[in-house]
């Protein structure tokens, strides 16, 4: 077995088809204090497995802040059945509807582990109140040649 992707999402389903359907998927967060709660997110997993891997496997997650401090964990058991065409590869999605707690700024990791194995890991980088610049600027970051040089005031030539 192994996963395709895990992502946070805004909302995810599947539909009567069986399709996965996610919606905004985002990667940063922005908050008003700490400590806080992002609550609802969906964290997204596709497990993609063939029919060797029939049989109870261990899924869990493991909510770590950005100073490797683990929030909370989470696991159960995932049971997988033999698709009807053996030859084909089943696609087991997984949708879990969790409260991410935040203690701090910084970069959280959502940690998938199968069986005891650590197999993905998904981030999210938490901004809050600030005191001083953003992490980001309005002002450019990287400025080509052409760029600063258009930017830069020119002396008037004398003789023309």
């Amino acid at each position: 077995m192994h996963i395709s992707f895990a992502v946070f999402a805004d909302a995810a389903n599947l539909s009567q088809e069986g399709k996965l359907n996610v919606l905004g998927i985002f990667d940063a967060l922005h908050v008003s204090g700490f400590p806080s709660m992002h609550p609802r997110a969906h964290f997204v997993v596709r497990v993609k497995g063939s029919a060797a891997d029939s049989g109870t496997h261990r899924l869990a997650f493991h909510w770590v802040n950005p100073r490797d401090a683990e929030l909370w964990t989470s696991s159960g058991d995932l049971a997988v059945e033999a698709g009807p065409t053996a030859a084909l590869e089943m696609d087991l999605p997984i949708i879990a509807v969790v409260d991410l707690p935040l203690d701090s700024s910084g970069q959280y990791t959502m940690r998938v582990e199968l069986d005891g194995e650590p197999v993905a890991r998904a981030t999210v980088f938490v901004n809050g109140p600030s005191t001083g610049a953003l992490p980001y600027s309005t002002s450019p970051v990287m400025v080509s040649e052409a760029s600063r040089r258009a930017a830069t005031p020119r002396e008037a030539s004398s003789g023309d």
